[in-house]
């Protein structure tokens, strides 16, 4: 058993550790145990000094300590030995520079009195020991506590503790790194005390310490009681509810209430189908009296062509290529596969295991286009751990996670399912990459540890997936991503399309799953992702299981007890509508659609194959950047450049003065000005007008010197400048 460093620390001062029982001289010292922990603990370490790329000041340590042995070499063999000193352990640049002897960039960092000096002078005149005889290992750590809820205002201190393959635990609170996901509702500082805030709501503390990360939960109530029963009241539709009541009962809030039925067909029509409802549409609805006609209308809109191309366009932001890169037939190809893929309903886990697995023509499987773009197998590991893991790797590729416990084997291991891609054919030759290419499974090549040198075999990022001599690797890797044992599978496609309905992702950015980052309600993510497993991978299911819950139809009203809520769905969250959407929507109100380059006529937005088509509507509403590589983030804020767009825009204003169009029909209709007000009010927002809004409208048409057709212009241009029209409710 090792006797630790130190006995009974306590907390005190920057770093500031005092001991209550002086550490043994005599004893050994492990540089890995009890050395580089003080080196993170300290900063030293840090991706802003010593840890960055190519160090500071020609020292160079690994970021927050991942690889032990080439911080012990650059310590005690780099600088001629002079970095530490077995002579003179006080002489060393290590402790003269850190205690600020010497002139040091860092700062002061150690106390020439205080325990970690004299732990580190110790190792240093011991012989500066690697490993000490029968050193245990870390196995994992824990927080306490590690769930808790907390006033307004309170305090709690984190505990962590190492666990060691020795059996033995250790208090190591003192050399923990600590970090709040949510600071704004509880705060924590370098030596693991957490503070409440004002705010209501929940926040994931991360203790780490040598690689190992342990989370704490901690929750602060909205202040006030909530009798029990008013939870257990609220409406049940589905497993949705349930798990969404009992996060709104820990926490104290209570939902809005269900929005009306015109909000619900504009949402419901904006969501699944990314269309507004026609005039006829609306009134339909709005006279049915039927109970069960919201649900009818989800299995409705389901079924419609529209869902297909919408949703398609959705995978398209993160699939689609540069056409010049990649060529101009083989991302028409590649749009088409995947917009056959949505058409035809194809169950998500057959959808991805055609694609990773794609092989042959360019010209003839769109779905190899992915391979042609990404063609190193270290590029293919991150595009494709982001997407379909909900894991992003891109860190681990030059070190260790910093948050996850995920390394530069893991990453490597990955990669090499890609290793034996072969590529015959013209290759890439931007900016006109026109020739046909095939993709195959070859001999391949080697995948290698960039630091080590090893010859990685591949290797998935927990579980098994071995590959035999015969066996295409690709293969088994599709097998294992969509296998029942991986629920990061399910969970990370349940967290986009919760995303897009929702308003906002129970993980959100929606592909950054990870124990640091944990979800807003992990019991619903869970469930989520069981469902759509057991519905078979149906998109189509999960939309209408979501859609279909009574949390989906809740108002955007914010209530007392939910003001402050942005991410427990006690309300529903607003949206601006895709450029798409709404580019759509100024089409068919105004009766008058847009001819594309490149595309058939009368082709709706959603159904453009690639983001190269000109369209200055789209770029100020955010479309992708087609230079920017997959997986693309759209722009979803709102900007002056869109507001400015909407109210002087020519094409707009082509539109609302075509020749052939609504405004033309209308005005040649004999139609009243109440019932022309009523019918724009119904194409905008898909709802009748109010009495005072019908006024004024009819006020429009009353003005000296306008025409009917200018009333009626100015009038829908009005409507489709406001918040009720660019947002969905």
């Amino acid at each position: 058993m090792i006797r630790w460093m130190l006995v009974g620390l306590t907390v005190c001062g920057c770093f500031g550790l005092q001991p209550t029982q002086a550490a043994e001289a005599a004893r050994p010292i492990s540089f890995e145990l009890d050395v580089q922990p003080i080196l993170t603990r300290l900063g030293c370490n840090a991706g802003a000094c010593h840890g960055k790329s190519r160090g500071q000041n020609g020292f160079q340590l690994s970021l927050l300590g991942f690889f032990p042995d080439f911080d012990y070499m650059t310590l005690t063999q780099e600088a001629r030995g002079r970095r530490v000193f077995p002579p003179s352990p006080d002489a060393s640049l290590l402790l003269m520079k850190a205690s600020g002897q010497l002139p040091h960039g860092g700062g002061k960092r150690l106390d020439p009195n205080g325990p970690s000096y004299v732990l580190i002078r110790d190792w240093i005149a011991q012989g500066l020991a690697r490993r000490i005889p029968n050193e245990p290992t870390l196995s994992k750590v824990t927080v306490e506590p590690s769930e808790k809820p907390l006033p307004r205002d309170a305090s709690v201190q984190l505990k962590v503790t190492g666990h060691y393959s020795d059996g033995a635990t250790r208090d190591v609170t003192a050399w923990a790194a600590f970090q709040s996901n949510e600071s704004g509702i509880v705060a924590v500082d370098p030596n693991g005390l957490a503070k409440a805030g004002p705010i209501p709501g929940e926040a994931a503390i991360m203790a780490r310490f040598m690689g190992q990360i342990a989370i704490s939960t901690l929750s602060i109530p909205l202040e006030g009681s909530v009798p029990p029963a008013t939870y257990a009241s609220l409406p049940r539709y589905n497993f949705i509810d349930g798990l969404v009541w009992d996060k709104l009962q820990r926490l104290g809030l209570t939902p809005s209430a269900p929005c009306s039925d015109t909000t619900f067909l504009r949402r419901a029509h904006l969501d699944v189908i990314g269309r507004l409802p026609t005039a006829e549409e609306s009134r339909a609805f709005l006279a049915d009296s039927s109970t069960d006609k919201r649900v009818k209308l989800i299995d409705s809109l389901l079924t419609r062509p529209e869902y297909g191309d919408f949703w398609a366009n959705k995978w398209m932001d993160l699939l689609r290529p540069n056409p010049y890169r990649v060529g101009i037939k083989a991302t028409f190809n590649y749009d088409a596969w995947i917009r056959d893929k949505f058409r035809r309903n194809v169950p998500y886990d057959q959808y991805v295991r055609e694609l990773l697995t794609a092989q042959g023509s360019t010209w003839r499987n769109g779905a190899v286009t992915y391979f042609r773009d990404r063609r190193e197998p270290d590029e293919l590991t991150t595009i494709t751990s982001q997407l379909f893991l909900g894991v992003r790797l891109e860190c681990a590729k030059c070190h260790h996670h910093p948050f996850e416990a995920l390394g530069q084997e893991d990453f490597y291991g990955l990669a090499a399912y890609f290793s034996k891609i072969g590529h015959k054919g013209v290759g890439l030759s931007p900016p006109i990459s026109g020739g046909e290419e095939i993709i195959f499974t070859g001999p391949g090549r080697e995948v290698t540890h960039p630091i080590t040198g090893q010859v990685l075999k591949p290797k998935p990022l927990f579980g098994l997936a071995p590959v035999g001599e015969n066996d295409d690797p690709r293969v088994v890797l599709a097998n294992w991503l969509t296998s029942p044992e991986n629920h990061y599978f399910a969970e990370v496609m349940a967290n986009r399309v919760w995303a897009d309905l929702m308003g906002r992702g129970l993980v959100e950015p929606v592909d950054d799953l990870r124990a640091t980052n944990p979800p807003s309600n992990g019991a619903l993510l869970k469930a989520l992702g069981d469902n759509f497993r057991q519905q078979k991978f149906d998109i189509k299911q999960l939309i209408r299981s979501i859609t279909t819950s009574y949390v989906y139809g809740l108002s955007s009203e914010p209530t007392e007890r939910n003001v402050s809520d942005t991410r427990n769905y006690s309300r529903h969250y607003r949206q601006r509508l895709r450029a798409e959407t709404m580019f759509d929507a100024a089409c068919d109100i105004t009766q008058v659609p847009e001819n594309f380059e490149a595309t058939p006529p009368g082709s709706r937005s959603t159904m453009i194959w690639t983001t190269r088509i000109d369209s200055l509507f789209l770029d100020s509403f955010g479309r992708p950047d087609p230079n920017q590589d997959p997986p693309c983030e759209r722009t979803s804020d709102t900007t002056v450049v869109q507001a400015l767009h909407l109210m002087n825009s020519p094409g707009l204003h082509r539109k609302l003065t075509a020749e052939k169009g609504r405004v033309t029909d209308l005005t040649a209709s004999d139609k009243t000005p109440a019932a022309i007000v009523e019918e724009l009010y119904l194409l905008a927002y898909s709802r009748l007008p109010s009495a005072e809004e019908s006024q004024v409208g009819q006020a429009v048409f009353a003005q000296a010197n306008v025409t009917r057709r200018q009333a009626i212009e100015d009038l829908l241009w009005a409507l489709m400048n406001t918040p009720e029209f660019v947002f969905k409710d």
